[in-house]
């Protein structure tokens, strides 16, 4: 007997219309593509490595790599990014894989859009990616860029083409510490070496602060910055010196004077005690020799006061406005106005001399830096190239290696040759020591200073065409 079964229940499927149909059929096919490009222009976390780098500009107190030019290989030119962009606080150098453009946050330190590459900016095992902070020029950036050191962080990634926020980014926030540019010295705080202006914020105006101070200008604690107090000092040191130079910015006459009263500024003075009638002959000679040697005197030096000493005398008085005619108090007598006088003249002029030898000096290594005679670059064990060339012909001249091995490797020859050399020049204590065999700023500052001297002699003996 055959039954016929019937469903308890019936499911009953509704007939689509087609234009449903057609609209579902094409949400199917692009919703795929629409999810994949929604994905890439979401923001993404990545950990980073994080240094700084600076532009390097001529005339600072020292460089990371002991000169301009090394710093300049370093950093690039300094004055724009892989991509064309002008260097700005906000400008970092990412990896290759980073489109130009990309903005990346990194908490605590800003917002920043990749324009620059780098050699070591790469993608590290690990899963960090490296990252360049620009942190501004001169000596300023590179004390930021020391001060900032390495760090890791965990930051967002706006790709181009996404949402992205604005690059924000204040160089304020990265402090510039200027004693971090100390361990870098190659020249000291030789101010005819630097260059500095108005509104120049770095450890060469500290130096000219300092020299100021010693020389009695600048009563304030050196800020290291340029401003207002640091222009008016020097305004008031070039008028004391007779010097009509510029007060906003350091020119090289100004320089070599400053540098010179400073080496003077404690000297004794020429004239110690009262000079008249009664005065010991000693006293008398050197008032003697002092007066002849500013011009004022042409007699004897024979320790006797004579009229002839005593109108020398009255005539620097005079020009002094001490006093007005020979009936004057005081007048053609040495007393302790006039020993004051005496002193500021008599080291005005030997300062003045003195600042003409350190011109001709910064000079000499102006020229020789020109013809590439200089080294300026630190190096070390494996280095190789014009600059190790330049330092085993330097060390050959003085006797350290041998002039027919000279061939632009940094090997263990020439680190025997520098170690030798620091040994006798009492840069280092022996092998072991502190930079011992590699060219740091001191070993580096003791060969420019020996090749400057040298080339000052000839010059001084044979001309300047001598070099």
């Amino acid at each position: 007997m055959h039954i016929k079964q019937t469903p308890l229940y019936r499911t009953r499927v509704a007939r689509l219309p087609k234009h449903l149909k057609v609209l579902i059929a094409a949400l199917a096919f692009v919703a795929p593509v629409m999810a994949a490009g929604v994905s890439k222009d979401l923001p993404r976390e990545q950990d980073f490595i994080l240094t700084a780098y600076y532009s390097p500009l001529p005339g600072q107190c020292c460089y990371v790599k002991g000169g301009y030019r090394a710093d300049k290989v370093l950093n690039g030119e300094g004055t724009n990014g892989a991509d064309g962009t002008e260097v700005y606080p906000g400008m970092i150098a990412a990896p290759a894989s980073y489109a130009f453009g990309t903005v990346v946050a990194l908490p605590g330190i800003g917002r920043f859009a990749v324009h620059d590459r780098g050699g070591a900016i790469t993608e590290l095992e690990g899963g960090a990616h490296r990252l360049d902070i620009w942190v501004g020029h001169g000596e300023e950036g590179l004390a930021r860029a020391l001060a900032f050191g390495v760090r890791r962080v965990r930051g967002t990634v706006y790709e181009v083409g996404g949402f992205q926020p604005k690059v924000s980014f204040s160089l304020e926030s990265f402090p510039a510490v200027l004693n971090r540019l100390e361990p870098f010295l190659v020249r000291g705080q030789d101010l005819l070496a630097v260059s500095v202006k108005a509104g120049d914020r770095g450890l060469s105006v500290e130096t000219l602060q300092r020299s100021l101070g010693k020389t009695g200008f600048f009563d304030q604690a050196p800020t290291g910055l340029f401003g207002v107090a640091t222009q008016d000092a020097l305004t008031r040191f070039n008028a004391a010196y007779g010097l009509t130079e510029p007060s906003d910015h350091l020119s090289e006459r100004s320089a070599a004077t400053l540098a010179a009263a400073v080496r003077r500024a404690d000297v004794t003075p020429p004239v110690a005690k009262n000079v008249d009638r009664s005065a010991k002959a000693s006293v008398i000679r050197t008032a003697q020799r002092t007066m002849r040697f500013l011009g004022y005197y042409k007699g004897r030096t024979n320790g006797v006061y004579s009229d002839t000493l005593a109108a020398a005398i009255l005539k620097f008085q005079q020009s002094e406005q001490l006093v007005g005619t020979a009936e004057d108090p005081g007048a053609g007598r040495i007393g302790p106005l006039t020993r004051g006088k005496l002193k500021t003249q008599w080291n005005q002029k030997l300062v003045a001399d003195l600042a003409d030898r350190l011109m001709i000096l910064h000079r000499v290594e102006v020229l020789l830096d020109q013809k590439g005679k200089n080294l300026d670059q630190f190096l070390s064990e494996g280095d190789s190239g014009q600059s190790v060339t330049l330092l085993q012909r330097l060390l050959a001249d003085r006797g350290y290696f041998p002039s027919e091995k000279v061939n632009g490797y940094f090997g263990l020859q020439t680190r025997e040759a520098v170690l030798q050399y620091q040994i006798d020049r009492q840069l280092v204590a022996a092998e072991g020591g502190s930079g011992a065999g590699t060219v740091g700023p001191q070993t580096l500052k003791s060969l420019r200073a020996e090749e400057q001297q040298e080339a000052y002699l000839l010059v001084r003996s044979e001309g300047w065409r001598a070099l």
